[in-house]
C-alpha cells in the first residue's frame, strides 16, 4: 500500500512524535477494511510510540480512531482510507495527536480551546478533492484541542449509500450535530469565525487599532502577494487585507504553465506564496472582505478601505488585487440546486457522480478539460457550448471527441436546471439554430463558463470600470485615481493567467513606489499617522 520511499518518509515524520498514540480500528470483512488493517499495521511498525488495535465497534466500517494514549478526548476518526490528497491530513493527525505542535498561531489555538458548547462534526471528502484537505485538517486540529469537539472525517467513495442518503452532492460537505452546516473550502480561521460569535467584533477591533500603511494590498492571490513582496522590499510599511489568502489559486488543480515549474497544484502554490510573504515584514489580515473604498481627498493623502465587519484601514497607496470568481449560468434552478447536483469543481465533486450522467456547460479550455476528467469517472458527459464551435485548444478538443461516453452540443443555450426538489434531474437547452427546446436527463451539472471580477464594491468609488466590471488600468497598472493601482484578474489586462498576475502585481508595486516617492504626504495625513 505504501511504497518504500513513502514508508521512509512516514518513518521520519513519526520520529517527531512526543508521546504515545493509539489507532483503534473498526473493520468489516470487505476489501477496504483489509486495506485499512494493512495501512494501520504499517504505521504502527514504523514507530514504538504508535499502537494499532482492531477491536473497535464503530458503526462505520472501515473506520479508525487516532487518539492520544494519555488523553482519550484528544482524538479524531477517519472513515474510509485517507489516501490521495488526504494522506498529508493523516500524517498531520498522527503528529498533532502525538504532541507535535501545529503551525498555527497561539491566538488561534487559544480561540479553539475557548470554544464553549458541544460540537459533533461529520465531514465528507473525496480523495481527488484538492479543497478537502484544508477542511479535514482544520476539523482535526479543532477536535484534538477541545474536548467538546468531535470530528469524523468520511471518504465519500467508501460510504456511497450514506452519501446518497444524506444528499451529499458536493465536497467538502460538513455536518454539525447531524445537520448540514457548511460546504466548500474552509480554513481553521473561517470555521472558528462561524463557531465563535465574538470573533468578528474582535477582528474589527484589531483592524481599528492599526496605523495607516504606506501601501495596502487588497486581495491575497498571486498578484497581491507579488505586489506586497515588492513594496516591502522597498522598505514601505505594507499590509495585505484578503478575504481568502491565495484567492482562486486555492481552487485550481493542475498548473503546468508556471514557467520553470513543470507541474504544481493550486494549494501548494498558495502555500508557497504565503511562505514567501512571511519572509518579509508584511501585515497579513485574512478573512477581510472589502466593501467600500473612500479615495484620498488630496494627492499623497490617505485612502480608506472599509470592510464587512465595519472596520477600516488607511494607506497612502493602494494595490487592488481582488481577483475573480466563477461565473454563474444565471438560469432558473441553478441557485436552487447548488451543491445538490450543480457544481463548479469537477476535481472535487466528480467522484460523487461515479457512473451517473452529467453535463458540462462551457466549451473553453476549462469546460473541455472538465469534460475529459469527468468522462473517466461518470457514466456519460454532455458538453454544452453556446457558440457554434468549441473554443478550447485543438489538442483538448481532439481528446474529448475521441471519448466514447461524451456528447458535444454546440449552438446550445442552457435555459434551466431542473430537479425534483431535492436534487438535479435534468437540464433544458435551446438549439440556437432551429429554436427547438430539448431536455437532457442527468444527475449533475458542472458550470465552466468563465470568470466575474470581484469589483462590485468599487462601483461608487470613482474608479473607472470596464463594461465587464474590470478595473481599467494603464500599462503601469495605474487606475483612474491617483495613488491607486490594480493587478490580476480583476483588471482589464488580457489573458487571466497566474504568471501574468504576478508580473502585473510587481508592476503595480513599482508604480506605487514611484508614486510615493514623488508625492509627499500632506500635513493632515501626517497628523493621522
Amino acid at each position: 500500500m505504501l511504497d518504500p520511499a513513502l514508508k521512509q518518509q512516514l518513518s521520519q515524520y513519526l520520529a517527531m512524535l512526543r508521546e504515545p498514540i493509539e489507532l483503534v480500528a473498526s473493520l468489516g470483512d470487505d476489501t477496504k477494511s483489509a486495506e485499512t488493517r494493512e495501512l494501520l499495521t504499517v504505521i504502527a511498525s514504523l514507530s514504538d510510540k504508535v499502537t494499532a488495535t482492531f477491536d473497535g465497534d464503530d458503526a462505520r466500517k472501515p473506520s479508525f480512531l487516532v487518539r492520544r494514549a494519555a488523553d482519550a478526548d484528544a482524538a479524531v476518526r477517519f472513515a474510509g482510507l485517507p489516501l490521495g490528497h488526504e494522506f498529508t491530513s493523516l500524517v498531520l493527525a498522527l503528529l498533532w495527536t502525538g504532541g507535535h505542535p501545529p503551525k498555527v498561531s497561539d491566538e488561534t489555538l487559544a480561540q479553539i480551546r475557548a470554544l464553549e458548547g458541544s460540537y459533533q462534526f461529520e465531514m465528507y471528502f473525496s480523495l481527488s478533492c484538492h479543497n478537502c484537505p484544508d477542511v479535514v485538517q482544520a476539523l482535526t486540529l479543532i477536535a484534538l484541542n477541545n474536548p467538546n469537539v468531535t470530528a469524523t472525517l468520511i471518504e465519500g467513495g467508501a460510504f456511497q449509500d450514506e452519501v446518497e442518503g444524506r444528499g451529499v452532492m458536493a465536497v467538502p460537505a460538513v455536518f454539525l450535530n447531524g445537520a448540514m452546516w457548511g460546504s466548500g473550502k474552509m480554513s481553521v480561521e473561517e470555521i472558528l469565525a462561524k463557531l465563535d460569535t465574538g470573533a468578528e467584533a474582535r477582528a474589527a477591533a484589531r483592524l481599528a487599532e492599526k496605523k495607516p500603511f504606506e501601501v495596502l494590498v487588497v486581495g491575497g492571490g498571486p498578484a497581491g502577494a507579488s505586489a506586497a513582496i515588492y513594496t516591502a522590499r522597498k522598505g514601505f510599511s505594507t499590509g495585505i487585507a484578503a478575504e481568502r489568502f491565495g484567492g482562486q489559486v486555492q481552487d485550481t488543480m493542475g498548473i503546468e504553465n508556471f514557467i520553470s515549474v513543470p507541474y504544481t497544484e493550486g494549494p501548494k502554490l498558495a502555500a508557497a506564496l504565503e511562505t514567501h510573504v512571511g519572509e518579509y515584514d508584511i501585515d497579513v489580515m485574512n478573512l477581510q472582505r472589502a466593501e467600500k473604498l473612500v479615495p484620498a481627498r488630496e494627492l499623497g493623502g490617505y485612502h480608506e478601505v472599509v470592510f464587512a465587519n465595519g472596520a477600516s484601514l488607511k494607506a497612502r497607496s493602494l494595490v487592488l488585487t481582488t481577483g475573480a470568481r466563477w461565473r454563474n449560468l444565471g438560469v432558473p434552478g441553478e441557485d436552487t440546486y447548488k451543491n445538490k447536483g450543480v457544481a463548479y469543481c469537477p476535481h472535487c465533486d466528480g467522484p460523487l457522480f461515479k457512473g451517473k450522467r452529467v453535463a458540462v456547460i462551457g466549451g473553453g479550455n476549462s469546460g473541455v478539460e472538465a469534460a475529459i476528467d469527468l468522462a473517466g469517472i461518470v457514466g456519460h458527459v454532455t458538453l454544452i457550448e453556446f457558440d457554434d464551435k468549441l473554443r478550447a485548444d485543438q489538442v483538448l478538443v481532439s481528446k474529448l471527441e475521441s471519448m466514447a461516453n461524451v456528447q458535444i452540443l454546440t449552438s446550445a443555450q442552457t435555459l434551466e436546471v431542473t430537479g425534483d426538489g431535492e436534487k438535479v434531474n435534468g437540464l433544458v437547452y435551446k438549439d440556437r439554430t432551429s429554436g427547438e427546446e430539448h431536455k437532457v436527463e442527468l444527475e449533475g451539472v458542472f458550470v465552466q463558463i468563465g470568470l466575474v471580477p470581484n469589483t462590485e464594491w468599487l462601483k461608487d468609488s470613482g474608479i473607472a470600470l470596464s463594461p465587464r466590471g474590470e478595473i481599467v488600468v494603464d500599462d503601469k497598472a495605474a487606475t483612474s485615481l491617483p495613488g491607486i493601482f490594480a493587478a490580476g484578474d480583476a483588471t482589464t489586462v488580457p489573458y487571466k493567467q497566474i504568471i501574468i498576475a504576478m508580473g502585473q502585481g510587481a508592476t503595480a508595486a513599482l508604480s506605487a513606489f514611484d508614486y510615493l516617492i514623488r508625492n509627499e504626504a500632506p500635513v493632515a495625513a501626517l497628523e493621522v499617522a
